[in-house]
């Protein structure tokens, strides 16, 4: 087999496994969520707790096909990439501030065009802070997906097309993957039109592909990164507004546009400059 073949290959395997582990869980979900499906009370309450294991599609199949084409070392390559933190810290500063910050500035604009606040219960309490930053890397998507979609999926995608290309496909795949939650009541995505979540996750994975190649690949900074998305979304309630998510769109677009001119669309990397 050419090594195209094989690269195609692994990518369609890569998704096909994580679909379908994830949507093992997520769609009998999404059918008692919406009243389609009647279970027994213990397995509704699992489906519905914290240890529903939807999310460890991308991780499943990452690891699964690593050890299936890579055998143990590739095991043991993927680990140590979830742990290295060799990369210039200044890029820190993106990884922590960057989606607090536009989702803050978001809630912030909706504020100023005349909306009401609303509670601010998690970011009053530092200890909330802390506590949701844990449980979201752990148990709210970083961990489970990061070792997937950047420290499997990415890297062979950039292997065929450039960095935004790549991250465009990447994007509208991630997006489709979390489907079943529109359906499914209190998750992020039942409360944002598909068509705005699509737009938002599209420049998010160019954002991530940016910190991604410009930190040599950490897998530990993307699960971070990921975590404070994930986490700003609590610390300013900003799509319980009616114009923040629109405000959050529009930032997003211009602040990934400025990304892809500053850094250039091939690599998202300023050339001659060592980011690692």
């Amino acid at each position: 087999m050419r090594p195209e073949e094989n690269l195609n290959r692994s990518l369609w395997l890569y998704f096909l496994i994580a679909f379908a582990f994830s949507w093992l869980f997520w769609v009998p979900q999404a059918l008692i969520s919406t009243g389609s499906l009647q279970a027994p009370s213990v397995f509704t309450g699992f489906l519905f707790s914290p240890f529903n294991p939807a999310a460890f599609g991308p991780f499943v199949s990452a690891f699964f096909l690593t050890y299936a084409f890579e055998g143990g070392k590739g095991v043991k390559s993927l680990l140590k990439r979830g742990v290295d933190y060799r990369f210039s810290k200044k890029w820190l500063i993106p990884v922590f501030l960057l989606f607090p910050i536009m989702t803050g500035s978001a809630l912030l604009l909706a504020i100023i065009s005349g909306e009401a606040l609303p509670q601010l219960s998690v970011l009053a309490n530092p200890l909330s802070v802390a506590v949701g930053f844990v449980y979201i890397f752990s148990l709210g998507g970083p961990f489970q997906e990061e070792w997937g979609w950047r420290g499997y999926a990415l890297d062979r995608l950039q292997a065929r097309w450039n960095a935004l290309v790549s991250s465009l496909v990447l994007g509208v795949i991630w997006g489709a993957w979390h489907l079943p939650l529109f359906f499914i009541s209190g998750s992020i995505q039942s409360q944002t039109p598909v068509w705005g979540f699509m737009i938002l996750i599209l420049c998010g994975t160019i954002l991530f592909t940016w910190v991604y190649n410009n930190t040599g690949g950490s897998i530990l900074a993307m699960m971070l990164l990921h975590t404070m998305n994930n986490l700003s979304f609590f610390m300013f309630p900003t799509l319980e507004t009616t114009l923040g998510g629109l405000y959050l769109l529009i930032l997003n677009i211009v602040f990934v546009t400025g990304v892809v001119a500053t850094y250039g669309y091939k690599r998202l990397v300023r050339e001659n400059k060592n980011h690692v």
